[in-house]
């Protein structure tokens, strides 16, 4: 079966997406004294944002959460995903994650190759989910990495399922666990080359409206490029009034009207392709939901255990595909196809 990991961005949500139906979860875990040393501008893990609840901040929270996990039985692991970091930081990274091994936390999602030998070489050991921003493209990375001890692959969003099942099938180490992307923030970027920030203050690069072509064409449109900026700050205005107006109208007691706002894998889905993803060989279904608000990653993750548990009795992919489309999805297709 198919297990189904979770982002989480408040401890609070634990409980709910364990309810819902999430086999594991993962958090962010940046301490006071890392902001307070380099800020945002110097990320653990590639979320710079500190004004909603896309991280976990203290040690006392992981305390709680360690003794939820204890309740609950469902583990969370923790995301050090940067792509790099400054050769002064290692130590105080290799510091919080002894901090959070000594809670009882003990796996990783790290992306950082030099981070990984770092905490070898300081004989700190935990269990690594290699990050998919690393990128492990093909087999021939899938060896290079395996000498680093690692449990996991999550493969980056720009991975085929034919390129995900020829790694998987190429790999000599074996009884090893595989990651994909499922539902939520789908971005035409690959994570390990893409150096963008991720913060309150700026939109996120991957936002911002663009148009591919030659800059011989494009030297003269300067006007074109600020006229498409002023209507994108426009629509995204008039989403957060329609957001504030919906949750108006379901605090005034019409929740059915807010439940039809809700769009099944909105910014990115890959339900359709989950018997391929089967067949190829993953073993966990990433629903990415850090920041995302609680109600729709509860019934995210309530619809992909459906999408799971219809895999027992289908056969074939083009039938699993309708089944999902007319049980699921409905009318309300996202059209944005992780595969």
């Amino acid at each position: 079966m198919m297990k189904i990991t979770a982002g989480l961005g408040c401890i609070d949500d634990y409980k709910t997406l364990v309810k819902a139906g999430a086999d594991e979860v993962f958090c962010g875990y940046v301490p006071y004294e890392w902001n307070e040393k380099y800020g945002n501008l110097f990320p653990l893990n590639r979320r710079e944002v500190l004004y909603y609840n896309i991280q976990i901040s203290s040690l006392e929270d992981m305390k709680i959460l360690k003794r939820m996990v204890d309740v609950y039985k469902v583990p969370v692991s923790i995301t050090f995903n940067y792509l790099y970091y400054l050769e002064e930081q290692y130590e105080m990274i290799a510091k919080i994650i002894k901090d959070l091994i000594d809670i009882g936390f003990n796996e990783f999602i790290i992306a950082d190759i030099a981070l990984i030998l770092y905490l070898k070489e300081k004989n700190i050991k935990c269990s690594i989910h290699l990050s998919g921003e690393c990128a492990e493209l093909n087999r021939l990375s899938i060896d290079f990495f395996n000498k680093l001890n690692i449990s996991r692959y999550i493969f980056h969003r720009k991975n085929s399922i034919e390129d995900m099942k020829s790694c998987i099938n190429n790999n000599k180490m074996k009884n090893l666990e595989y990651e994909a992307f499922i539902l939520n923030e789908r971005c035409h970027y690959t994570g390990a080359f893409c150096n963008s920030l991720h913060c309150d203050e700026m939109i996120h690069l991957c936002k911002m409206p663009y148009q591919l072509s030659k800059v011989s064409e494009y030297a003269d449109k300067f006007q074109e490029v600020d006229r498409r900026l002023e209507l994108y700050y426009r629509e995204l205005d008039n989403k957060y009034n329609e957001e504030i107006y919906m949750k108006n109208q379901c605090y005034a007691g019409n929740e059915e009207e807010m439940e039809d706002s809700y769009v099944l894998g909105k910014t990115g889905c890959g339900l359709c392709s989950l018997k391929e993803l089967k067949k190829a060989g993953v073993t966990h279904l990433k629903v990415v939901g850090r920041g995302n608000s609680i109600e729709n990653m509860e019934r995210d993750v309530r619809n992909l255990k459906k999408a799971i548990d219809m895999l027992e009795y289908i056969e074939d992919s083009k039938s699993y595909e309708k089944v999902v489309k007319d049980k699921l999805v409905h009318r309300k297709c996202s059209g944005e196809c992780y595969y």
